[in-house]
């Protein structure tokens, strides 16, 4: 019984290492499948002039893709 509760408890340390490094990285996850961009769709509303908290999303959008790490 005590390996079980060793490996859960070793489970819980890195899962909360790995969001404590994500934290001190300020950078949102990404998915590796790519989303709507792999199948081609470029937006996901088909609005001609967004609104102003859309446009500030796809600003803070393109900020992070400029910053992403390959």
């Amino acid at each position: 019984m005590s390996l079980y509760v060793l490996s859960f408890v070793l489970f819980i340390i890195v899962i909360a290492a790995m969001a404590v490094g994500m934290i001190f990285q300020k950078k949102s996850m990404a998915s590796s499948c790519g989303g709507l961009g792999a199948v081609g769709v470029e937006k996901a509303c088909d609005c001609d002039d967004p609104c102003d908290k859309r446009k500030k999303r796809m600003a803070k959008e393109q900020i992070w893709k400029e910053n992403q790490i390959l």
